[in-house]
């Protein structure tokens, strides 16, 4: 049975080929894991994207590998990283995710099968009955397809002097909050960047069983400073979960311009481990999944909210605005 289906004790981690090459790296210090002790190590995967597809495809193969040789349970890419992230970029580079897979998430499974590790593949633009989605695909060790995610809440912003992006221009909004069991005790939940800024789908992912949220988001220059790990944070004490986002790294020949500093937050919604920054870098962060139960015994916030006073579409019930 594979370690993800029941964590077994960790051991400490080797060293590692992952600062050959000057690519930045973070893993932090493993302490002696005792036979109760349940953690789960996940590498975000910081990738630099360019225009070119295949090429985009051979860096995010080096990289999975690298973060493998981490001795990493689960990796996870950001978002749209086979594609320039650009309305008119989407449907150029769009693929299915289903029973047949085109060549980004085919690479993914086969990398997750030869690697005996979970990907959680960000995202890629998918094609399905000529609609274009922000999909997440999501892999187990055996390299299969397990469940995907389609973007709920399409990134379409405008401030003035300083960004305008919309997504819907091009692509079409999902309609499911997607949860995966990961262990016997611990599900994954995955939501896609914009999703992040809405706590309903957080709430409700926690609700369907996830312990840990992952959220591949490309967020900019603009948007990410205020707001990116502030929300990652947010998300996290929501959810009483731990929270994954990643980033891409920042590509300065590119229109739209990422923020980087991709983070892990416990459910107490203390950051585990930042990037230093924008530049490619794979970050480790082990978590340590008895925390879930000790925040969420601590405050039982499921059990405490007032629908009857506020009630959402969490409970069937329409927001009214």
């Amino acid at each position: 049975m594979h370690r993800l289906h029941r964590l077994l004790p960790r051991v400490a981690l080797a060293t590692s080929p992952l600062l050959a090459g000057g690519l930045a790296t973070k893993t932090p210090a493993r302490s002696q894991s005792t036979a109760t002790q349940k953690t789960l190590r996940v590498a975000v995967v910081q990738m630099l994207v360019g225009s070119d597809k295949a090429t985009n495809l051979k860096n995010a193969e080096r990289l999975v590998n690298q973060a493998c040789d981490g001795n990493a349970d689960v990796v996870v890419l950001p978002e749209i990283w086979n594609s320039p992230y650009a309305v008119d970029q989407f449907r150029k580079h769009a693929e299915p995710i289903g029973h047949e897979c085109g060549p980004s998430v085919s690479l993914l499974k086969t990398l997750a099968k030869e690697r005996n590790v979970w990907i959680v593949g960000g995202s890629v633009p998918e094609l399905s009955d000529d609609k274009v989605y922000n999909t997440s695909p999501i892999i187990n060790s055996d390299g299969v397809l397990v469940e995907k995610h389609r973007k709920v809440h399409l990134f379409d912003i405008d401030v003035p002097g300083k960004i305008r992006f919309f997504e819907s221009e091009t692509l079409t909004g999902g309609d499911s909050a997607t949860v995966t069991p990961l262990t016997e005790e611990h599900a994954l939940g995955v939501a896609i960047c914009y999703d992040v800024r809405f706590p309903e789908l957080a709430i409700t992912m926690r609700k369907k069983g996830a312990s840990i949220l992952v959220y591949p988001g490309a967020f900019n220059t603009v948007t990410g400073p205020p707001h990116w790990e502030l929300l990652a944070r947010a998300r996290a004490l929501d959810a009483q979960a731990f929270v994954v986002c990643a980033s891409p790294a920042r590509n300065p020949d590119s229109a739209y311009q990422a923020y980087g500093h991709s983070v892990v937050v416990d459910p107490w919604g203390a950051p585990l481990e930042r990037c230093a920054g924008h530049g490619e870098e794979i970050l480790f962060a082990d978590l340590d999944l008895t925390r879930v139960a000790e925040v969420r015994n601590s405050m039982k916030l499921l059990d405490q909210r007032r629908p009857d006073v506020y009630g959402t579409f969490i409970e069937g019930v329409d927001w009214k605005e």
